[in-house]
């Protein structure tokens, strides 16, 4: 009897340690009303990322992201049934930040310009540059779409566009030796985001390239986080900022085709 509650005892720790929603949506997410992220983008190719329409013909996602002989969807909620909202497009070319550091996982910016132009309608839209590059102070808040995984044990894209709501986290935190210690460096060109204390909320495996929304605004790209570790206090998600070196590039590639 004693072993016996004893063991219960144990059991019942671990869960405690467990972040709450460390199994659910996304990671701690929810999933969103069908079509109403109408500038996501499910990348499809030797892997599988997210991406925002931002032209007509040109998508913007992280350059780790292996897609060049893939396909783009716009208009999708799944990510396996076609919907009559769905348009398909093969990418004409993929051109990734001059400046990409694999690495270092530095500037994970990669733009796709598509063979044909999107339609644009009701679940189908570009959404808009920033018009600002100022830093994200943390405690902003921000959310992430996207079809990845929704927990650390599971292989296959989530069925439906999720979102989950996260706050940006100061990167001071972020690279001490109780979360990424330095490896690799959260810069200046980085943010990280998740909740803090608790954990839970995270983007993961899938959800890489799609947008970063802070108080409306696209500000950055979901880049990279520990492997297997989604939604860990110790590792929260780290996400491309959109610097103005960034956004000079974008439109100076895209320029001819506005």
């Amino acid at each position: 009897m004693g072993l016996l509650f004893t063991l219960s005892a144990f059991a019942a720790i671990i869960l405690l340690m467990i972040p709450g929603d460390s199994c659910v949506d996304i990671i701690g997410g929810y999933e969103v009303t069908a079509h109403s992220r109408p500038y996501m983008a499910l990348l499809k190719g030797k892997e599988y990322c997210g991406g925002t329409l931002i032209k007509e013909n040109w998508v913007l996602t992280a350059a780790h992201c292996k897609i060049d002989k893939g396909t783009v969807i716009l208009g999708a909620h799944s990510s396996s049934k076609k919907e009559k909202e769905q348009q398909s497009f093969k990418i004409a070319r993929s051109i990734p930040y001059p400046c990409f550091d694999h690495q270092a996982k530095e500037n994970d910016i990669m733009l796709l310009q598509l063979q044909k132009r999107a339609k644009i309608n009701k679940a189908v839209k570009t959404i808009k540059l920033p018009n600002t590059d100022t830093d994200l102070k943390p405690g902003t808040k921000c959310h992430v779409a996207g079809w990845g995984i929704t927990n650390n044990r599971q292989r296959e894209l989530s069925n439906t566009l999720r979102e989950v709501n996260i706050t940006i986290i100061d990167r001071r935190i972020c690279n001490d030796q109780k979360h990424y210690n330095y490896n690799p460096i959260i810069t200046m060109n980085m943010v990280c985001a998740g909740d803090e204390k608790k954990g839970g909320k995270d983007s993961c495996t899938g959800d890489s390239g799609g947008p970063l929304i802070c108080d409306g605004e696209l500000r950055g790209i979901t880049s990279f986080g520990k492997p297997n570790k989604c939604g860990a206090v110790q590792s929260p998600g780290v996400y491309t900022r959109l610097t103005k070196s960034h956004l000079l590039w974008i439109k100076k590639t895209i320029g001819g085709d506005l």
